[in-house]
């Protein structure tokens, strides 16, 4: 077998164990038993089940910036001056669903792994993906934050990460909800109808005017 045919079947059985269980839950021994090698190819190919995740965070977080890279550049071609808010959004929203559909294992993993990167412990990970992945990001983050409400750089950053939070939230959680839904409304929801209810929330989210923060709590 050659070496990428096993770092192939490594990653493959890596994302899709760890999109069923998680990344606490998933230990080598599975992943090799999955992937039909042993486990000094992982060792030997990764070096540790961290090398292995940061290794995993490359596979499924560039196809999705690169796709979002394309169609803002396509975008910015036709006419950059009426690029709007929602339309960014939304532009953020087909790029998961196209993850969705190309790859559920893979947005699932995607998922996991902002939701991972927030842990206390994770620093490693979390510079990983801004190191790869922030610069790449910032033509994206710039005209959003151009067609959002004045605010300071503070107000900024919490939300965006309002805005991250909601779809980790709403997407690592997407099964739950839906037989939630189905319980209360007899209705059954899709992703696509899903993500794009996102869309004025978050957007309202950004153009709201930013609020003086001083509260007195009763």
């Amino acid at each position: 077998m050659q070496q990428s045919d096993t770092t192939d079947k490594i990653l493959q059985a890596a994302a899709s164990l760890f999109a069923e269980q998680g990344f606490n839950d998933t230990t080598l021994r599975q992943i090799t038993a999955r992937a039909g090698v042993n486990l000094a190819a992982v060792n030997y190919h990764f070096g540790s089940k961290e090398r292995l995740i940061l290794a995993l965070a490359d596979a499924s977080v560039e196809p999705l910036v690169l796709h979002l890279e394309k169609v803002l550049a396509e975008r910015l071609a036709l006419a950059p001056q009426s690029l709007s808010l929602d339309e960014l959004i939304e532009m953020l929203m087909r790029t998961l669903l196209r993850t969705q559909r190309s790859s559920p294992e893979g947005l699932s993993v995607f998922m996991r792994l902002l939701d991972l990167a927030y842990m206390g412990r994770q620093q490693a990970l979390r510079e990983h993906l801004v190191g790869r992945f922030g610069a790449r990001l910032q033509l994206f983050l710039q005209h959003l934050r151009q067609d959002s409400a004045p605010m300071a750089d503070d107000e900024f950053f919490w939300r965006l990460h309002f805005l991250l939070g909601s779809v980790i939230f709403t997407l690592a959680n997407f099964q739950t909800l839906v037989t939630l839904e189905k319980q209360a409304l007899d209705l059954d929801a899709e992703i696509e109808q899903t993500l794009h209810r996102l869309v004025p929330v978050l957007a309202g989210g950004f153009q709201a005017r930013a609020q003086n923060t001083q509260f007195c709590w009763l």
